[in-house]
């Protein structure tokens, strides 16, 4: 079976108050985008007692076993009696980029075999698996436009406010810890709905929209923020570093004419 895992962005991210289980409330929009893996799998022939996963594309320094596609195949078999797989994953979304590459691989994982095995999973069953890989998996499960919540198990669907818009990535190849991102955030409640904001004009949300976890990166790595800088002045309407980054994303009316100092830096860029 063949799928192929897409990344999301995040437009504006809240770390609203840190939970009693060590986690974080927050607020946030996660729209998909259109830069994906691809995830093949099949049964292979008997006497195999583990699974096998090859991984090409882009290096993610992880070991095979500690790949999340692996853990949710270990959670699924918590439940269900599934054979091993043989699994071949190309990678095109950076790791550590903010763009939840390895929760979308995790979380195609568990629909693809949900459907090749039958094994009639239904949506809370799903999510609960998903959430317990990592808080954005369950968006992954079905990836449209939504207002995220909670720990980002809690989503609302959108309208794609963004269709028709371009999109650019930038990708300057940082790897940046969630966890460091999260221990140098200054959780604080907020007085509007991130959705009240972003029924303004998108022009407005370069005033309005923020992501909390930009000024941990920008100061410990100065280029991230002079990347959202050329985005802003090669004529984007809005740009932001996605999740904890390191990726920073332009959004613009056309293709645009990216600043040659970042070009290089360009991962993906296309119609949202």
């Amino acid at each position: 079976m063949i799928s192929f895992p897409g990344a999301k962005i995040n437009i504006g991210l809240r770390v609203l108050s840190r939970r009693a289980d060590g986690y974080h409330d927050i607020e946030t929009f996660f729209y998909p985008v259109g830069l994906c893996d691809a995830l093949e799998f099949v049964v292979p022939p008997a006497n195999h007692d583990e699974d096998e996963l090859t991984v090409t594309g882009i290096d993610i320094n992880t070991r095979p076993d500690r790949n999340l596609i692996i853990k949710a195949l270990k959670k699924l078999r918590e439940r269900y009696p599934l054979p091993f797989l043989k699994i071949h994953l190309h990678k095109a979304i950076p790791s550590g980029a903010g763009l939840g590459g390895g929760s979308a691989d995790a979380a195609c994982m568990i629909r693809s075999a949900d459907r090749c095995f039958n094994l009639g999973m239904n949506d809370r069953e799903m999510k609960e698996l998903a959430l317990s890989i990592g808080s954005d998996c369950p968006f992954f499960l079905k990836p449209v436009p939504s207002i995220a919540k909670g720990r980002g198990e809690e989503l609302t669907p959108s309208e794609p406010i963004l269709k028709g818009y371009h999109l650019v990535l930038i990708n300057p190849g940082i790897h940046i810890s969630t966890r460091d991102a999260y221990l140098n955030s200054t959780p604080e409640h907020q007085k509007k709905e991130l959705s009240e904001l972003l029924s303004h004009d998108i022009g407005e949300w370069k005033k309005k929209v923020k992501n909390d976890f930009e000024d941990y990166a920008f100061k410990v790595y100065p280029v991230i923020g002079e990347i959202k800088k050329s985005l802003y002045l090669s004529g984007a309407l809005y740009s932001s570093m996605s999740g904890s980054g390191s990726t920073v994303y332009g959004i613009f009316e056309r293709k645009p004419d990216i600043e040659s100092k970042i070009k290089k830096y360009v991962i993906w860029e296309g119609l949202l």
